[in-house]
């Protein structure tokens, strides 16, 4: 899979304000700044927290959200629902009334109703779908999510109801549903765009019924979005919104003191000190569902061996790396996800720094010289870990204590995560965050042997761990899941797939005027309840 930027149709629309110049924003118009442009504006289509920002968060709605700063579900598209005795069956009750968006490109002629969601699942489920290979047909969450192996079928009953039926019982399905990717798309404007020969634009020029209408991207400089005064919750309480492409995050923060941003993602990790005594800023914040970690590529010569990974956690001072780049904005990992997620083992063994130990488990793989390998930096920042050149410098300094000289190698974003994907790396800095909070969404994206290639990055494949992770993800029994989690938790410390770092504390800088703004434990940025006070 190739990342690139969005490729969009010229599209002559005059700017009042975009949110770049000096002076500060309309009482009604609320800028976000944004470190990098969203790559892709279909939520089926990419992975980015940031296309999803910009995309299903303000322009989409799923069956079932999560409720706003939190990880528990709600109504939806779907007014309610009713699960089957055995776990496999969901009977989806549908909204009505809901009105999709109008566009220069397409007039709706009907409510969102069942044919809409049949359309936006069996795009990624059916390969012969016709929307199946549009836009280059990678459905990553689908596939990380596992929902190959749990979907059975989805059918419509009526226009109004739809029933799901899985393969097997999934505890975490509710959760998996109210997940962007499984965003609705307009039925009847992919059958137009199809039809026209066009079928691409539904994911360049997106059509959805959430609170905000996509007016235009102006590729690396600003999206548009205008209020939805059809939106089936109420207008939004902003009429306009914009996401203003700001590289730097110095930029950013002046931006933001001087009135021409009201929110900004991505604050240096040194700035938190001052906008914590800016009485002009409100800062937020809050631990993510996030997890930075080494990873380790378990198929490499050498690294295949987990004395040689055991060592290499040892040799690793993870305490000394936050307090540098971490500073007060994240907490050491001791698991492969944070303790607020269910199946935390809190008992389990850890690797302090020793070099001592390092050194002797080297010498009993083979290696007591130590070897020569590559740390592969991450060329952005991710909310995961605000400064990934730094943390690899502290590694390499570290990892040549016991005779491993590391080679620090980055790559452009796109070319470095199809590399990574591909098997080409050694070991890198990496990040993950859940998208919705349950512990299936950490481990199996990165553990399973279904998720290689994929995010499965260390290529470790367990059989136990494949079975611990079935059987927790089939039980609805929380006491009997969280016992499966440890177990699992144990196996992954013992095995050392990839070196769990730490668990960032997610910021989110507000300009005073913002009021009523939630903090999503998922590090997504909704405008829907926001109001603006001068």
């Amino acid at each position: 899979m190739h990342y690139g930027r969005l490729s969009f149709l010229t599209l002559a629309l005059t700017f009042s304000y975009i949110g770049t110049t000096q002076g500060k924003a309309p009482s009604d118009t609320f800028i976000h700044c944004i470190a990098t442009p969203p790559m892709k504006l279909g939520p089926a289509i990419t992975n980015d927290a940031n296309d999803f920002n910009a995309s299903s968060q303000q322009v989409y709605n799923r069956l079932v959200e999560f409720k706003p700063g939190k990880i528990e579900v709600e109504p939806a598209l779907a007014e309610r629902w009713e699960i089957s005795e055995d776990g496999l069956t969901y009977t989806f009750h549908l909204r009505k009334g809901v009105k999709f968006h109008s566009h220069k490109h397409f007039t709706p002629t009907r409510d969102f109703n069942a044919d809409d969601v049949i359309f936006s699942f069996m795009r990624q489920a059916d390969k012969s779908h016709p929307y199946h290979n549009v836009s280059a047909g990678t459905y990553f969450y689908y596939n990380w999510m596992n929902l190959p192996n749990i979907l059975e079928k989805i059918e419509k009953l009526d226009d109004y109801t739809v029933q799901i039926h899985l393969k097997q019982p999934n505890a975490p399905f509710l959760t998996i549903v109210a997940m962007d990717f499984l965003s609705i798309y307009s039925a009847e404007y992919a059958q137009k765009q199809l039809a026209a020969g066009k079928p691409d634009i539904i994911d360049q020029i997106p059509i959805g019924t959430g609170p905000f209408i996509f007016q235009v991207y102006q590729t690396d400089h600003a999206v548009r979005y205008k209020a939805n005064t059809d939106y089936w919750k109420g207008k939004p309480n902003i009429e306009r919104l914009i996401f203003s492409v700001t590289p730097d995050a110095s930029t950013r923060y002046a931006k933001l003191q001087a009135g021409d941003c009201d929110s900004m993602d991505f604050p240096n990790i040194s700035d938190i000190g001052h906008m914590k005594n800016n009485t002009n800023i409100q800062l937020l914040s809050r631990e993510g569902l996030n997890l930075a970690y080494i990873g380790l590529n378990t198929t490499k010569p050498i690294l295949d061996n987990v004395k040689v990974r055991q060592a290499l956690s040892y040799a690793t001072d993870r305490k000394a790396i936050i307090a540098a780049v971490f500073q007060d904005a994240g907490h050491l990992a001791l698991n492969p996800y944070p303790s607020a997620v269910l199946g935390y083992n809190s008992k389990v063994m850890q690797y302090e720094y020793d070099i001592e130990k390092a050194k002797a488990l080297l010498a009993e793989a083979g290696y007591p010289n130590g070897f020569e390998t590559e740390i592969w930096v991450q060329p952005v920042v991710r909310p995961s870990n605000p400064n990934p050149r730094r943390t690899a410098e502290l590694l390499q300094s570290d990892w040549e204590k016991i005779g491993v000289k590391a080679k620090l190698v980055t790559h452009e974003w796109a070319d470095f995560n199809k590399r990574t994907r591909e098997g080409e790396f050694f070991t890198g800095t990496y990040g993950w965050t859940s998208r919705n909070g349950d512990p299936d969404n950490f481990l199996f994206p990165l553990l399973s042997c279904e998720n290689i290639p994929g995010t499965n990055y260390a290529r470790w494949c367990s059989e136990e761990m494949e079975s611990l992770l079935q059987k927790a993800a089939s039980t609805s029994d929380n006491t009997e899941r969280d016992k499966l989690y440890q177990q699992a938790v144990e196996l992954f410390q013992q095995n050392v797939p990839f070196l769990p770092l730490a668990h960032a504390i997610n910021y989110v800088p507000l300009s005073k005027r913002v009021k009523n703004f939630e903090q999503s434990p998922f590090g997504y940025m909704s405008f829907y309840s926001v109001n603006l006070e001068e």
